[in-house]
């Protein structure tokens, strides 16, 4: 399978003649990553994570690709597009799709502050291989990933808490997503000591640019 980072937390998955795209959002280079894609997840509606303009526009050029996403995300593009293919994904779900099968995990956003509302958002692991958590730190059951994606900057977490999660999740290798606040001081600290602080648990960190892939 074979793994691309864009901007910010936009993934493209590619296995056995099909790709699968995840959280193509306002900061990712959305036209790229869905160019020729065969399906949509998404794990929340926040727009770093769900480009609705882009992608709305992207599904009326494509109307035979379906998207998977929390309830919210398929009110948002209903509303434009109601002939869409739209799918709801909650938490502890299994779909099955050509090349790939996706495992949902979780169900929240990670805590912004108390006066800011939770929203729904779901965690998938792709192919018993790679996990994106979206904007949590759910941890998948049952199941040791062996990818990770690892969310390590946002304005709901903090070094600390990624580095234990990045422990938690025990995924053999972890790439980053959620970083385009990040200014490269900012990215060289972090990257180095989730490096550092994890390397004993057996994880492997590494870092990817935009637009680069590699294989899984």
């Amino acid at each position: 399978m074979k793994l691309t980072k864009y901007t910010h937390s936009c993934v493209r998955l590619e296995n056995e003649g099909k790709t699968l795209v995840l959280d193509p959002g306002g900061f990712s280079e959305v036209e790229k990553a869905l160019d020729g894609s065969d399906y949509i997840f998404i794990t929340h509606v926040h727009p770093d994570h769900f480009d609705s303009e882009r992608v709305i526009a992207f599904l009326k050029e494509n109307p035979e690709v379906p998207l998977y996403a929390p309830q919210a995300v398929i009110d948002e593009v209903s509303k434009e597009l109601p002939e869409a293919k739209v799918q709801l994904a909650d938490a502890k779900e299994t779909i099955e799709l050509e090349g790939f099968t996706l495992k949902t995990y979780g169900g929240q956003h990670a805590l912004i502050h108390p006066l800011v509302p939770t929203i729904d958002n779901v965690g998938v692991l792709v192919n018993d291989n790679v996990f994106h958590p979206g904007d949590s730190f759910t941890v998948p059951h049952g199941i040791q990933a062996k990818t990770l994606l690892a969310p390590i900057h946002a304005p709901w977490n903090k070094m600390s808490e990624v580095i234990d999660f990045v422990i938690s999740v025990r995924a053999p290798q972890v790439y980053p997503i959620h970083d385009s606040l990040l200014a490269d001081n900012g990215r060289n600290l972090i990257e180095t000591q989730v490096t550092n602080l994890t390397a004993d648990y057996g994880v492997t960190y590494a870092h990817l640019d935009p637009e680069e892939s590699v294989e899984l």
